[in-house]
């Protein structure tokens, strides 16, 4: 019993739970997003919303499929410029990337080096 206690209270678990969740939540966030930007567009347009569902050049149906390419394209949109990007901007802003250099493990025994050779009189 208590090898299923430590699984279920172990973190990781429990944060993929909650990525899971605020997955969900955010994912109808982002589908309300877009259909509100297919409206702006059909009122911009003067028309209904874009939907290409009964183009058929040739009579192979690619309507469906281009209706979902808009839709995704509009969904990637979203999700880049207002999640990743903000993101990425914040994380580099407040956890910022250390300067390139010498680490502080290889400096200091660079340090050691030029300690024993100048006590060695090998400078």
């Amino acid at each position: 019993m208590s090898g299923f206690k430590n699984f279920i209270l172990r973190g990781n678990l429990v944060e993929l739970a909650v990525a899971v969740i605020m997955g969900t939540a955010f994912a109808a966030v982002v589908t309300t997003f877009t259909g509100m930007l297919l409206s702006a567009i059909a009122r911009a347009t003067g028309g209904a919303q874009p939907n290409f569902d009964d183009y058929a050049p040739g009579g192979i149906e690619v309507g469906p499929f281009l209706t979902s390419l808009v839709a995704f394209l509009i969904l990637a949109a979203v999700i880049y410029f207002f999640v990743v990007l903000p993101y990425t901007k914040a994380k580099d802003r407040y956890f910022p990337t250390e300067t390139p250099g010498t680490p502080a493990d290889v400096a200091l025994l660079e340090e050691i080096r030029d300690l024993l050779k100048a006590r060695n009189g090998d400078v």
